[in-house]
Protein backbone atom coordinates (compact mmCIF):
# COMPACT_ATOMS: atom_id res chain seq x y z
CA UNK A 1 0.00 0.00 0.00
CA UNK A 2 1.21 3.49 -0.86
CA UNK A 3 1.72 5.71 2.19
CA UNK A 4 0.15 9.12 2.56
CA UNK A 5 2.55 12.00 1.96
CA UNK A 6 1.12 14.37 4.56
CA UNK A 7 3.45 17.23 3.60
CA UNK A 8 2.16 17.09 0.03
CA UNK A 9 -1.41 16.85 1.28
CA UNK A 10 -1.04 19.92 3.48
CA UNK A 11 0.16 22.08 0.60
CA UNK A 12 -3.30 21.84 -0.96
CA UNK A 13 -5.05 23.46 2.03
CA UNK A 14 -4.78 27.27 2.08
CA UNK A 15 -6.32 27.47 5.56
CA UNK A 16 -3.31 25.71 7.06
CA UNK A 17 -1.15 28.72 6.23
CA UNK A 18 -2.79 30.43 9.20
CA UNK A 19 -0.75 28.17 11.48
CA UNK A 20 -3.69 26.61 13.30
CA UNK A 21 -3.72 22.92 14.22
CA UNK A 22 -7.18 21.76 13.21
CA UNK A 23 -8.75 18.98 15.27
CA UNK A 24 -12.25 20.23 14.40
CA UNK A 25 -12.62 18.08 11.27
CA UNK A 26 -15.52 16.03 12.72
CA UNK A 27 -17.57 19.21 12.57
CA UNK A 28 -16.34 20.10 9.09
CA UNK A 29 -12.99 19.60 7.42
CA UNK A 30 -10.78 22.23 5.88
CA UNK A 31 -11.06 22.61 2.11
CA UNK A 32 -8.38 22.03 -0.54
CA UNK A 33 -7.91 24.70 -3.19
CA UNK A 34 -9.02 22.26 -5.90
CA UNK A 35 -12.51 22.23 -4.38
CA UNK A 36 -12.69 26.02 -4.12
CA UNK A 37 -11.50 26.31 -7.72
CA UNK A 38 -14.21 23.92 -8.93
CA UNK A 39 -16.90 25.89 -7.10
CA UNK A 40 -15.62 29.17 -8.56
CA UNK A 41 -15.36 27.78 -12.11
CA UNK A 42 -18.93 26.52 -11.96
CA UNK A 43 -20.31 29.79 -10.64
CA UNK A 44 -18.49 31.89 -13.23
CA UNK A 45 -19.21 29.71 -16.27
CA UNK A 46 -22.40 29.94 -18.29
CA UNK A 47 -24.99 28.05 -16.26
CA UNK A 48 -28.73 27.48 -16.52
CA UNK A 49 -31.38 25.06 -15.37
CA UNK A 50 -30.57 21.53 -16.49
CA UNK A 51 -31.35 20.67 -20.08
CA UNK A 52 -29.91 19.64 -23.44
CA UNK A 53 -30.41 22.65 -25.72
CA UNK A 54 -27.84 25.27 -24.68
CA UNK A 55 -24.27 24.87 -23.53
CA UNK A 56 -25.27 26.34 -20.16
CA UNK A 57 -28.05 23.75 -19.75
CA UNK A 58 -25.77 20.89 -20.73
CA UNK A 59 -23.10 22.12 -18.32
CA UNK A 60 -25.57 22.03 -15.42
CA UNK A 61 -26.71 18.55 -16.44
CA UNK A 62 -23.17 17.23 -16.53
CA UNK A 63 -22.33 18.78 -13.15
CA UNK A 64 -25.21 16.84 -11.57
CA UNK A 65 -24.50 13.59 -13.41
CA UNK A 66 -20.79 13.91 -12.67
CA UNK A 67 -21.42 14.40 -8.96
CA UNK A 68 -23.64 11.32 -8.83
CA UNK A 69 -20.91 9.26 -10.50
CA UNK A 70 -18.29 10.61 -8.11
CA UNK A 71 -20.36 9.78 -5.02
CA UNK A 72 -21.01 6.31 -6.43
CA UNK A 73 -17.25 5.80 -6.75
CA UNK A 74 -16.69 7.06 -3.20
CA UNK A 75 -19.33 4.85 -1.59
CA UNK A 76 -19.46 1.87 -3.93
CA UNK A 77 -23.13 2.46 -4.73
CA UNK A 78 -25.33 2.93 -7.81
CA UNK A 79 -25.16 6.47 -9.19
CA UNK A 80 -28.90 6.27 -9.97
CA UNK A 81 -29.55 5.93 -6.23
CA UNK A 82 -27.61 9.04 -5.16
CA UNK A 83 -29.85 11.81 -3.79
CA UNK A 84 -28.57 15.31 -3.01
CA UNK A 85 -30.04 17.32 -0.13
CA UNK A 86 -29.42 20.49 1.85
CA UNK A 87 -27.86 18.39 4.62
CA UNK A 88 -27.80 14.88 6.00
CA UNK A 89 -30.33 16.04 8.58
CA UNK A 90 -32.73 17.24 5.89
CA UNK A 91 -32.34 14.01 3.92
CA UNK A 92 -33.11 11.95 7.03
CA UNK A 93 -36.18 13.99 7.90
CA UNK A 94 -37.41 13.65 4.31
CA UNK A 95 -37.01 9.86 4.33
CA UNK A 96 -38.54 9.52 7.80
CA UNK A 97 -41.68 11.34 6.71
CA UNK A 98 -42.10 9.15 3.65
CA UNK A 99 -41.50 5.85 5.45
CA UNK A 100 -43.68 6.75 8.42
CA UNK A 101 -46.76 7.02 6.21
CA UNK A 102 -46.97 3.23 6.36
CA UNK A 103 -46.34 2.91 10.09
CA UNK A 104 -49.20 2.08 12.41
CA UNK A 105 -49.83 1.92 16.15
CA UNK A 106 -47.90 -1.03 17.51
CA UNK A 107 -45.13 -0.76 14.93
CA UNK A 108 -41.63 -0.22 16.30
CA UNK A 109 -38.54 1.82 15.46
CA UNK A 110 -35.09 1.13 16.96
CA UNK A 111 -32.62 3.95 17.65
CA UNK A 112 -29.34 3.98 19.57
CA UNK A 113 -27.97 6.37 22.16
CA UNK A 114 -24.63 6.28 20.34
CA UNK A 115 -26.00 8.19 17.36
CA UNK A 116 -25.92 11.84 16.38
CA UNK A 117 -29.35 13.35 16.95
CA UNK A 118 -29.91 13.61 13.20
CA UNK A 119 -30.28 9.83 13.15
CA UNK A 120 -32.46 9.78 16.25
CA UNK A 121 -34.90 12.68 16.41
CA UNK A 122 -36.37 12.36 12.89
CA UNK A 123 -37.28 8.74 13.64
CA UNK A 124 -38.54 9.44 17.16
CA UNK A 125 -40.77 12.26 15.94
CA UNK A 126 -42.04 10.26 12.95
CA UNK A 127 -42.85 7.34 15.25
CA UNK A 128 -44.71 9.59 17.65
CA UNK A 129 -46.86 10.98 14.86
CA UNK A 130 -47.65 7.48 13.63
CA UNK A 131 -48.34 6.09 17.09
CA UNK A 132 -45.40 3.70 16.77
CA UNK A 133 -43.15 2.64 19.64
CA UNK A 134 -39.50 3.73 19.93
CA UNK A 135 -37.04 1.12 21.18
CA UNK A 136 -33.82 2.56 22.61
CA UNK A 137 -30.46 0.78 22.62
CA UNK A 138 -27.73 1.97 24.95
CA UNK A 139 -24.00 1.40 24.59
CA UNK A 140 -21.32 0.26 26.99
CA UNK A 141 -20.30 3.34 28.95
CA UNK A 142 -16.75 2.16 29.57
CA UNK A 143 -15.76 0.84 26.16
CA UNK A 144 -18.14 2.86 24.00
CA UNK A 145 -19.12 -0.32 22.15
CA UNK A 146 -22.59 -0.93 20.73
CA UNK A 147 -23.18 -4.69 21.14
CA UNK A 148 -25.04 -6.33 18.26
CA UNK A 149 -26.94 -8.53 20.72
CA UNK A 150 -28.31 -5.44 22.45
CA UNK A 151 -29.77 -4.24 19.15
CA UNK A 152 -31.05 -7.71 18.29
CA UNK A 153 -32.85 -7.88 21.64
CA UNK A 154 -35.03 -4.92 20.66
CA UNK A 155 -36.13 -6.38 17.32
CA UNK A 156 -39.49 -7.99 16.67
CA UNK A 157 -41.86 -8.74 13.82
CA UNK A 158 -43.24 -5.21 14.33
CA UNK A 159 -39.86 -3.48 13.82
CA UNK A 160 -40.12 -1.22 10.78
CA UNK A 161 -36.75 0.55 10.89
CA UNK A 162 -33.39 0.42 12.66
CA UNK A 163 -31.29 3.60 12.68
CA UNK A 164 -27.60 3.13 13.44
CA UNK A 165 -24.39 5.05 13.01
CA UNK A 166 -21.44 3.66 11.07
CA UNK A 167 -19.14 5.63 13.39
CA UNK A 168 -19.90 7.71 16.47
CA UNK A 169 -19.06 11.36 15.93
CA UNK A 170 -17.85 11.71 19.54
CA UNK A 171 -16.42 8.33 20.57
CA UNK A 172 -15.40 7.13 17.13
CA UNK A 173 -17.04 3.73 17.78
CA UNK A 174 -17.56 1.72 14.60
CA UNK A 175 -20.41 -0.70 15.33
CA UNK A 176 -20.76 -3.94 13.40
CA UNK A 177 -23.27 -2.42 11.01
CA UNK A 178 -23.33 -5.46 8.72
CA UNK A 179 -24.37 -7.74 11.58
CA UNK A 180 -26.96 -5.23 12.82
CA UNK A 181 -28.36 -4.86 9.31
CA UNK A 182 -28.58 -8.63 8.86
CA UNK A 183 -30.49 -8.99 12.13
CA UNK A 184 -32.82 -6.14 11.19
CA UNK A 185 -33.50 -7.61 7.77
CA UNK A 186 -34.27 -10.98 9.36
CA UNK A 187 -36.95 -9.15 11.32
CA UNK A 188 -38.27 -7.53 8.14
CA UNK A 189 -37.03 -4.02 9.00
CA UNK A 190 -35.24 -1.40 6.93
CA UNK A 191 -31.88 0.00 8.07
CA UNK A 192 -30.81 3.65 7.90
CA UNK A 193 -27.07 4.17 8.34
CA UNK A 194 -25.50 7.48 9.36
CA UNK A 195 -22.21 7.42 7.50
CA UNK A 196 -21.25 11.04 8.14
CA UNK A 197 -18.37 10.30 10.49
CA UNK A 198 -17.13 7.12 8.82
CA UNK A 199 -16.83 8.37 5.25
CA UNK A 200 -13.91 10.81 5.86
CA UNK A 201 -11.76 8.18 7.58
CA UNK A 202 -12.04 4.81 5.86
CA UNK A 203 -12.89 3.09 2.57
CA UNK A 204 -16.68 2.75 2.34
CA UNK A 205 -18.64 -0.04 0.67
CA UNK A 206 -22.34 0.50 1.26
CA UNK A 207 -23.23 -2.95 -0.06
CA UNK A 208 -20.89 -4.60 2.44
CA UNK A 209 -22.35 -2.53 5.27
CA UNK A 210 -25.76 -3.92 4.38
CA UNK A 211 -27.94 -0.91 5.18
CA UNK A 212 -30.83 0.18 2.97
CA UNK A 213 -30.00 3.89 3.23
CA UNK A 214 -26.58 5.48 3.74
CA UNK A 215 -26.29 9.20 4.45
CA UNK A 216 -23.17 11.35 4.56
CA UNK A 217 -21.98 14.96 4.32
CA UNK A 218 -19.38 16.15 1.76
CA UNK A 219 -18.20 18.97 4.02
CA UNK A 220 -16.84 16.33 6.39
CA UNK A 221 -14.63 14.86 3.65
CA UNK A 222 -13.07 18.05 2.23
CA UNK A 223 -16.09 19.19 0.20
CA UNK A 224 -18.86 21.80 0.30
CA UNK A 225 -21.79 22.04 2.68
CA UNK A 226 -24.66 19.79 1.63
CA UNK A 227 -25.90 16.25 2.19
CA UNK A 228 -25.93 12.95 0.30
CA UNK A 229 -28.25 9.97 0.58
CA UNK A 230 -27.50 6.68 -1.17
CA UNK A 231 -29.97 3.84 -1.63
CA UNK A 232 -30.79 1.19 -4.19
CA UNK A 233 -32.80 2.78 -7.05
CA UNK A 234 -35.42 0.02 -6.81
CA UNK A 235 -36.01 0.90 -3.14
CA UNK A 236 -36.35 4.59 -3.97
CA UNK A 237 -38.84 3.67 -6.74
CA UNK A 238 -41.18 2.34 -4.05
CA UNK A 239 -41.21 5.65 -2.15
CA UNK A 240 -43.36 8.62 -3.10
CA UNK A 241 -42.24 11.84 -1.39
CA UNK A 242 -44.21 15.06 -1.59
CA UNK A 243 -43.05 17.06 -4.59
CA UNK A 244 -44.10 19.83 -6.94
CA UNK A 245 -46.38 18.74 -9.78
CA UNK A 246 -44.08 19.81 -12.66
CA UNK A 247 -40.89 18.41 -11.10
CA UNK A 248 -39.47 15.11 -12.29
CA UNK A 249 -40.87 11.91 -10.86
CA UNK A 250 -37.78 9.98 -11.90
CA UNK A 251 -35.48 8.45 -9.29
CA UNK A 252 -33.44 10.02 -7.75
CA UNK A 253 -34.76 13.42 -8.89
CA UNK A 254 -38.14 12.96 -7.20
CA UNK A 255 -36.41 13.35 -3.80
CA UNK A 256 -34.54 16.55 -4.70
CA UNK A 257 -36.69 19.59 -3.97
CA UNK A 258 -36.04 22.63 -6.12
CA UNK A 259 -32.97 23.51 -8.16
CA UNK A 260 -29.80 21.76 -7.03
CA UNK A 261 -26.75 23.82 -5.96
CA UNK A 262 -24.63 23.11 -9.03
CA UNK A 263 -21.53 24.80 -7.66
CA UNK A 264 -21.61 22.64 -4.51
CA UNK A 265 -22.03 19.48 -6.54
CA UNK A 266 -19.03 20.45 -8.67
CA UNK A 267 -17.09 20.99 -5.45
CA UNK A 268 -18.13 17.57 -4.20
CA UNK A 269 -16.83 15.92 -7.36
CA UNK A 270 -13.56 17.82 -6.91
CA UNK A 271 -13.34 16.71 -3.27
CA UNK A 272 -13.79 13.07 -4.22
CA UNK A 273 -11.25 13.41 -7.03
CA UNK A 274 -8.87 14.96 -4.51
CA UNK A 275 -9.35 12.08 -2.08
CA UNK A 276 -8.90 9.58 -4.89
CA UNK A 277 -5.55 11.11 -5.79
CA UNK A 278 -4.04 11.22 -2.31
CA UNK A 279 -2.14 7.94 -2.56
CA UNK A 280 -3.06 6.09 -5.74
CA UNK A 281 -2.33 6.20 -9.45
CA UNK A 282 -4.83 3.51 -10.45
CA UNK A 283 -6.82 3.94 -13.65
CA UNK A 284 -10.40 3.91 -12.36
CA UNK A 285 -11.62 6.29 -9.67
CA UNK A 286 -13.24 3.67 -7.43
CA UNK A 287 -9.92 1.83 -7.12
CA UNK A 288 -8.10 5.09 -6.46
CA UNK A 289 -10.61 5.98 -3.75
CA UNK A 290 -10.21 2.63 -1.99
CA UNK A 291 -6.42 2.75 -2.10
CA UNK A 292 -6.19 6.38 -1.03
CA UNK A 293 -8.69 6.02 1.80
CA UNK A 294 -6.81 2.96 3.04
CA UNK A 295 -3.69 5.15 3.15
CA UNK A 296 -5.65 7.87 4.98
CA UNK A 297 -6.86 5.31 7.50
CA UNK A 298 -3.32 4.02 8.14
CA UNK A 299 -1.95 7.57 8.51
CA UNK A 300 -4.70 8.60 10.93
CA UNK A 301 -4.47 5.41 12.99
CA UNK A 302 -0.74 5.91 13.48
CA UNK A 303 -1.16 9.53 14.59
CA UNK A 304 -4.17 8.66 16.69
CA UNK A 305 -2.14 6.12 18.68
CA UNK A 306 0.32 8.93 19.40
CA UNK A 307 -2.53 11.17 20.53
CA UNK A 308 -4.14 8.56 22.76
CA UNK A 309 -0.85 7.58 24.38
CA UNK A 310 -0.11 11.23 25.07
CA UNK A 311 -3.52 11.99 26.56
CA UNK A 312 -3.38 8.89 28.77
CA UNK A 313 -0.05 10.04 30.15
CA UNK A 314 -1.42 13.38 31.38
CA UNK A 315 -2.67 13.30 34.96
CA UNK A 316 -6.26 14.44 35.28
CA UNK A 317 -7.29 13.66 31.69
CA UNK A 318 -10.24 11.33 31.29
CA UNK A 319 -10.85 9.66 27.94
CA UNK A 320 -14.36 8.47 27.12
CA UNK A 321 -14.75 5.16 25.34
CA UNK A 322 -12.14 2.72 24.11
CA UNK A 323 -13.83 0.73 21.33
CA UNK A 324 -11.87 -1.91 19.44
CA UNK A 325 -12.72 -0.39 16.04
CA UNK A 326 -12.96 3.36 15.85
CA UNK A 327 -12.33 6.43 13.79
CA UNK A 328 -9.53 8.77 15.01
CA UNK A 329 -11.71 10.71 17.43
CA UNK A 330 -10.81 11.42 21.07
CA UNK A 331 -13.45 12.65 23.51
CA UNK A 332 -11.95 13.77 26.81
CA UNK A 333 -12.17 16.04 29.84
CA UNK A 334 -9.64 17.51 32.26
CA UNK A 335 -10.22 17.25 36.01
CA UNK A 336 -11.11 20.55 37.64
CA UNK A 337 -11.62 22.31 34.30
CA UNK A 338 -14.83 22.95 32.39
CA UNK A 339 -14.61 21.52 28.90
CA UNK A 340 -15.27 24.94 27.40
CA UNK A 341 -12.35 26.30 29.40
CA UNK A 342 -10.04 23.61 28.00
CA UNK A 343 -11.18 24.32 24.46
CA UNK A 344 -10.68 28.07 24.87
CA UNK A 345 -7.21 27.51 26.31
CA UNK A 346 -6.25 25.37 23.32
CA UNK A 347 -7.71 27.89 20.88
CA UNK A 348 -5.47 30.54 22.42
CA UNK A 349 -2.53 28.33 21.48
CA UNK A 350 -3.70 27.95 17.89
CA UNK A 351 -5.16 24.49 18.43
CA UNK A 352 -8.80 24.06 17.45
CA UNK A 353 -10.41 21.30 19.52
CA UNK A 354 -13.94 22.40 20.43
CA UNK A 355 -16.04 21.26 23.39
CA UNK A 356 -19.70 20.26 23.17
CA UNK A 357 -22.08 17.35 22.91
CA UNK A 358 -21.78 17.88 19.14
CA UNK A 359 -25.43 16.95 18.66
CA UNK A 360 -24.73 13.48 20.07
CA UNK A 361 -26.87 14.65 22.96
CA UNK A 362 -28.08 11.18 23.95
CA UNK A 363 -24.50 9.88 24.05
CA UNK A 364 -23.35 12.82 26.15
CA UNK A 365 -26.15 12.29 28.66
CA UNK A 366 -25.58 8.51 28.68
CA UNK A 367 -21.94 9.15 29.60
CA UNK A 368 -22.96 11.43 32.47
CA UNK A 369 -21.72 14.57 30.72
CA UNK A 370 -25.16 16.15 30.51
CA UNK A 371 -25.65 18.81 27.86
CA UNK A 372 -22.17 20.25 28.30
CA UNK A 373 -20.25 17.37 26.74
CA UNK A 374 -16.48 17.17 26.54
CA UNK A 375 -13.55 18.19 24.35
CA UNK A 376 -13.32 16.47 20.97
CA UNK A 377 -10.13 16.06 18.96
CA UNK A 378 -10.53 14.53 15.53
CA UNK A 379 -7.83 13.80 12.97
CA UNK A 380 -7.94 14.44 9.23
CA UNK A 381 -5.70 13.59 6.25
CA UNK A 382 -3.87 16.90 6.74
CA UNK A 383 -3.11 16.33 10.45
CA UNK A 384 0.58 15.82 11.20
CA UNK A 385 2.68 14.86 14.20
CA UNK A 386 3.41 18.49 15.05
CA UNK A 387 -0.34 19.15 15.33
CA UNK A 388 -0.69 16.25 17.75
CA UNK A 389 2.24 17.37 19.86
CA UNK A 390 0.86 20.91 20.07
CA UNK A 391 -2.47 19.58 21.30
CA UNK A 392 -0.80 17.39 23.91
CA UNK A 393 1.38 20.25 25.13
CA UNK A 394 -1.68 22.49 25.49
CA UNK A 395 -3.70 19.88 27.38
CA UNK A 396 -0.72 19.14 29.60
CA UNK A 397 -0.33 22.80 30.48
CA UNK A 398 -3.94 23.31 31.55
CA UNK A 399 -4.04 19.98 33.40
CA UNK A 400 -1.15 21.00 35.70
Amino acid sequence: MVSLDVDRVRRDFPALSEGVAHFDGPGGSQTPRQVADAVARTMTAGLANRGTVTAAERRAEEVVAGARRAVADLLGCDADGVVFARSMTQATYDVSRVLARDWRAGDEVVVTRLDHDSNIRPWVQAAQRAGATVRWVGFDRESGELPVDDVRAELSERTRLVAVTAASNVLGTRPDVAAIAAAAHDAGALVYVDGVHLTPHAPVDVAALGGDFFACSPYKFLGPHHGVLAAAPELLERLQPDKLLPSSDRVPERFELGTLPYELLAGTTAAIDHLAGLASGASDRRTRVLESMSAVEEHEERLFARLLDGLRSIAGVRLYGDPARRTPTAYFSVAGRASGEVSAHLAGLGVNAPASHFYAIEASRWLGLGDEGAVRAGLAPYTNADDVDRLLAGVGAIAR
